[in-house]
C-alpha cells in the first residue's frame, strides 16, 4: 500500500528583531501577510566595469510587484544559511552567473507591495562586480538591463512607480557607497 505524504515546498524566512538577531522562522507568505513581520533580506548590486547597474524587471507571475525593475536581485536567506552563501545561490538560480560579492551595508523597510502583503525586511546591501553574459530565469525575471546610475536616478524621479519600492529606498545610498569604493 502506498502512502501520500505531503511535502513542504514554501520557503522559510529568518524573522529577526530590529538588530538582525534571529528570533525565529516563518514560512515565506505567512511573513508577509497582516502587516509582515521582521525578516532577514538581501539586495545584491552587480556593477560592471563601466560602473553600470544590472537592473532586472521582475517576472509577471511574482507574487508582488511583477513588472517592476528592482535591483540585480534580491532574496531571503534558508534557515542555517549565511547571507553570503544566499545571495551566491539566488544569483545562480535567478540571472545563471556568480561573481565575487561584498557586503556593503544593511537597513530596514517596511512597505505594502500589493496583493495585501507588506515587506518589512532587515535588508543587507551586497555589491558584485562582473562582465559576462547574463541568462535570466523566466521564471524569476521577465527582462534585464544595464544602467548607469545617472540615467538610473533620472528614471527614478521621471517614472518611480516602475520601481520597487526597496530600490527607490535605498539607490540613495548606494550610489553614495559605489562612489565611495575604490
Amino acid at each position: 500500500m502506498w502512502t501520500l505524504q505531503c511535502v513542504e515546498t514554501e520557503p522559510y524566512v529568518i524573522l529577526v528583531d530590529e538588530s538582525d538577531n534571529q528570533i525565529g522562522t516563518e514560512r515565506k507568505m505567512a511573513a508577509h501577510k497582516n502587516g509582515g513581520k521582521l525578516h532577514r533580506a538581501f539586495s545584491i548590486f552587480v556593477f560592471n566595469s563601466r560602473g553600470e547597474l544590472l537592473l532586472q524587471q521582475r517576472a509577471k507571475q511574482k507574487y508582488h510587484a511583477p513588472l517592476m525593475w528592482a535591483n540585480t536581485c534580491c532574496s531571503h536567506p534558508r534557515p542555517g544559511e549565511s547571507i553570503l552563501e544566499a545571495a551566491h545561490r539566488r544569483l545562480k538560480e535567478e540571472l545563471g552567473f556568480d561573481c565575487p560579492l561584498e557586503e556593503k551595508f544593511s537597513f530596514t523597510y517596511r512597505e505594502p507591495v500589493g496583493n495585501g502583503l507588506t515587506e518589512w525586511e532587515f535588508d543587507h546591501v551586497i555589491f558584485g562586480h562582473y562582465d559576462g553574459p547574463v541568462i535570466p530565469n523566466q521564471d524569476e525575471v521577465e527582462s534585464v538591463k544595464w544602467i548607469t546610475l545617472d540615467e538610473l536616478k533620472r528614471e527614478l524621479t521621471a517614472d518611480p512607480e516602475k520601481y520597487a519600492p526597496w530600490l527607490r529606498i535605498c539607490i540613495d545610498r548606494v550610489i553614495r557607497e559605489f562612489e565611495s569604493s575604490p
